[in-house]
């Protein structure tokens, strides 16, 4: 392969970062709190050259000016710039853009996998944790139910090439240049079927676009400079996100809704009853919530009539499992909603009972209390 022959006239790399940081957020009142604190004009989000007809999002998201970053990658010290999507679900996706002009593509791979060791997983969370924290002290007023650690966060990484130094379309520029080398981030050869399934996650719509995704990259080429296609690789890492969230919450209370129901039952007495309805009223509760948190999440982006996107945005969400984890999802709600029906009944059941015993305890009373006055 002819690396060096190819060079990156524009593009730019993408270190995305995710974050839950609420069970909802207000958009309006985010923007409100970021103008007074930050003094920066947020904007309502829509996908750039997609009609509102074709996709768009279900409650367009609010993105937020943060300040340039300085970075060193590879001993190159260089500016990002860094911004923040929040989503009404509870979301909080940072992004950190690197421009990249003039780079030969050797250097473009190395540039990429020198961002991902300074930002990405296996380096400090620390610099993404402060970003984290200063947003939610600036938009506190509109989080509801602030998550109270950092732990669940989703992270991505995005090759951007807008221009090269010579036309080419996808096909030529597969041939050209190493694909599955930036996809994989290694520096070795891969096998020929690590390299196949690298890069079996293809699309394209014109000659001259193409799009790779991995489980954690991708590249895009796109000389109209689109952003759409970043965009809902980002929809679809929130969407993972926030199912992760309820798969785990769901992995948590199951066994302690398990415990409650045991503790309830043994209790065997007129209290019984009360405790059945307590925990089937608390159950109500999460399966409400669960379930109207989960149709936003999976209706944060409204897809009809723009098939490219679509087709990029569903193999996004199966690569990334995001159903899986909401057929999970479902099935441990329905687990939760049977459980409440079965408590509702349970303690409906034992008022019925209770009732029956205070009228057979009446009569018994009356029929004495009529022998006592003969």
């Amino acid at each position: 392969m002819q690396q060096a022959s190819v060079t990156i006239r524009s593009g730019e790399l993408v270190a995305l970062r995710l974050f839950d940081i609420a069970y909802a957020i207000d958009l309006a009142t985010a923007e409100t709190a970021w103008l007074s604190h930050a003094g920066g004009i947020g904007r309502r989000g829509r996908l750039t050259t997609a009609s509102p007809k074709a996709l768009s999002f279900g409650v367009p998201p609010l993105d937020l000016p943060l300040e340039p970053m300085a970075l060193t990658l590879d001993g190159i010290a260089m500016s990002a710039r860094v911004s923040v999507r929040l989503y009404d679900f509870g979301v909080a996706a940072f992004a950190l853009h690197v421009a990249v002009a003039d780079a030969a593509w050797p250097d473009f791979v190395a540039r990429f996998n020198a961002l991902d060791r300074a930002v990405g997983p296996a380096s400090s969370d620390a610099m993404w944790v402060a970003l984290r924290d200063r947003l939610c002290a600036a938009v506190a007023p509109a989080l509801d139910r602030p998550a109270a650690d950092a732990s669940l966060q989703e992270d991505y990484l995005l090759g951007i090439v807008h221009a090269l130094d010579q036309p080419l379309d996808a096909d030529a520029l597969r041939l050209r240049v190493d694909l599955a080398a930036l996809l994989s981030g290694e520096t070795r050869a891969l096998s020929d079927g690590a390299r196949r399934e690298l890069l079996a996650h293809s699309h394209s719509y014109f000659a001259d676009d193409l799009v790779l995704l991995t489980w954690d990259r991708a590249f895009i080429y796109e000389p109209r400079g689109d952003s759409d296609v970043a965009d809902v690789i980002e929809v679809a890492n929130a969407q993972l996100l926030e199912f992760r969230y309820y798969d785990t919450l769901l992995d948590d209370e199951l066994p302690r809704m398990y415990a409650r129901v045991q503790a309830a039952r043994g209790a065997g007495s007129l209290l019984a009853a009360r405790r059945f309805a307590h925990l089937a009223r608390g159950l109500y509760m999460l399966v409400a919530e669960a379930t109207e948190l989960t149709e936003k999440v999976d209706n944060a982006l409204q897809v009809t009539e723009d098939v490219y996107l679509a087709r990029v945005y569903s193999a996004a969400l199966g690569l990334f499992r995001v159903p899986a984890l909401s057929a999970s999802v479902d099935r441990k709600l329905a687990i939760v909603r049977d459980t409440y029906a079965a408590l509702y009944e349970e303690a409906s059941s034992r008022r019925s009972e209770w009732l029956e015993i205070a009228i057979v305890l009446l009569i018994v009373l009356e029929v004495v209390l009529t022998l006592l006055r003969y």
